[in-house]
Formats: structure tokens, C-alpha cells, sequence
């Protein structure tokens, strides 16, 4: 856990394998990455709360946010549990305040046990995985004037209250919620410096051929499972529909 730094309250294990984030009335915890990376393949083991509320907002994601600056104009990829009841939320903000929502009602209950959530960052697309399952890709269409990420981002962890916005209200009669992460891993580039060219060469492991692009056999995988499993999609709302909508690039 050497490339943690704690941003609020954890509870780490005594073999330093697992992160428990706890939330209660007075606060919220999480953790957050010392260094900035600029593409790899990040994944991280999951358990929600399994107490029983709306409200809250259990989180893994890659951002270039700080604590010091206004949410705007950023860029960062998430994964976000709305919620104890298997609601997870996906946004990807483009150097901008995002809207790029999809919502998945997961196929199993993420309280009772660990799940792998992955994020796969390279100079050709961006693609999201729960248990090795494809769920979401984002390519990279700068070619058609779409924006696309590229600047470094950190990794984080996090849990919240969320009553105030869209998630509903806490029941804090259940109280406190823990949220469990362990088997943090990733092959990434170090962000430090101008390492653009570095990062983004054939090379490395994450631009490998096979990671360019969905196999015929994966893009099945993913179009089945956004059928079974995907319950809002940005692309549907002509109010938060977006150019990369029209070019495939979220599937």
C-alpha cells in the first residue's frame, strides 16, 4: 500500500491487505494515490456496504481533481455505487463537467462479496470492465473533434454523502458504513514530466495490439451484457447527447 495516501479516516487491516473506508454522520473516508499516472490498466477489488441505504456513493476512480480545485474542466473516469442496492454508476468528464452517465443494475449483489472493477487507459480507447466482462468503451475520435483524455490522473478511493444530491436520503439508523478495497494493482506510466511519447508507445503492455480494440468475442460479450444490464445511457437523452454518441464510440 506504499503508493496510498490517505485524504481521510481508513481503516487498514493488520496484514495491510485490505482499505476499509468508513462513513458515518460526521465523516466520510478515502485514499488516494501518491503519483499521477498517464495511461495503463488499473483494477481494484471491491465490497459495498451491505447495510441497507440510499444516499451514499461508494467510489473508484481516476481523476486529475485536487482538493484546492472547483469541479469543472477536469478529466476523470469512474466507477460510482449509488447507494446498497447494486446501482452502479459510470462518468467519464472530458475536460468538462461530464453528463456522460451509463447506469448498470449489476448481475450480482456487490455487498456480499468482492467483485474486480478495471479501467483500461490508452491512446485508443477507454474501457471499463467488472470481473474480466466489458462493459463500456470510450475511443479515442480527437479525428472527428472529439475530445479525449490524456493528461495525467491519480488514483482514488472514496465513500460519501450523497443526500443532498440526486442519490436519496441516508438512513443513518444503519450506520456506519464500510466499504472494502483490496488487490490494488496497475501497469502505468508515471505522469511526472512530459511523458506523453513515452507513454503512448507501442511498447507498452496497454497498447498492445490486443488492447487497441474489442475481439468480435468481447464486443458479443459487452452487447449482451448492456442488454441484459445497462439501464441509462447518456446517448438516449437528446438533453446530455453527445458527438461521439453518433461515432460508436460507446460501444
Amino acid at each position: 500500500m506504499a503508493f496510498l495516501a490517505v485524504i481521510t479516516i481508513v481503516l487498514v487491516d493488520s496484514q495491510g491487505t485490505e482499505v476499509q473506508l468508513k462513513l458515518d454522520k460526521s465523516s466520510g473516508a478515502g485514499f488516494r494515490s501518491k503519483l499521477d499516472y498517464q495511461f495503463g490498466m488499473f483494477h481494484i477489488r471491491m465490497k459495498i456496504p451491505d447495510k441497507k441505504t440510499e444516499g451514499i456513493v461508494t467510489s473508484f476512480y481516476l481523476t486529475d481533481l485536487m482538493d484546492s480545485m472547483h469541479p469543472i474542466d477536469h478529466i476523470e473516469l469512474n466507477y460510482e455505487f449509488i447507494g446498497t442496492n447494486g446501482t452502479m454508476r459510470t462518468n467519464i468528464y472530458d475536460n468538462d463537467m461530464g453528463h456522460r452517465i451509463q447506469v448498470f443494475k449489476l448481475w450480482f449483489d456487490p455487498t456480499q462479496d468482492y467483485h474486480t472493477y478495471e479501467i483500461l487507459w490508452n491512446n485508443y480507447q477507454i474501457l471499463y470492465m467488472v470481473d474480466g466482462i466489458p462493459i463500456r468503451v470510450f475511443k479515442n475520435n480527437t479525428v472527428e473533434g472529439v475530445a479525449y483524455l490524456t493528461k495525467p490522473m491519480h488514483i482514488e478511493g472514496t465513500i460519501w454523502d450523497d443526500s443532498t444530491g440526486s442519490s436519496g436520503s441516508v438512513n443513518w439508523s444503519n450506520a456506519p458504513f464500510i466499504a472494502h478495497f483490496q488487490d490494488f494493482g496497475f501497469y502505468a506510466c508515471s505522469g511526472k514530466g512530459n511523458n506523453f511519447s513515452q507513454c503512448a508507445s507501442e511498447g507498452r503492455l496497454w497498447n498492445q495490439p490486443s488492447y487497441r480494440q474489442l475481439s468480435d468475442a468481447q464486443k458479443q460479450q459487452m452487447a449482451d451484457y448492456r442488454k441484459k444490464y445497462l439501464t441509462y445511457d447518456y446517448c438516449w437523452d437528446q438533453s446530455t447527447r453527445k458527438k461521439e454518441c453518433s461515432l460508436s464510440s460507446t460501444a
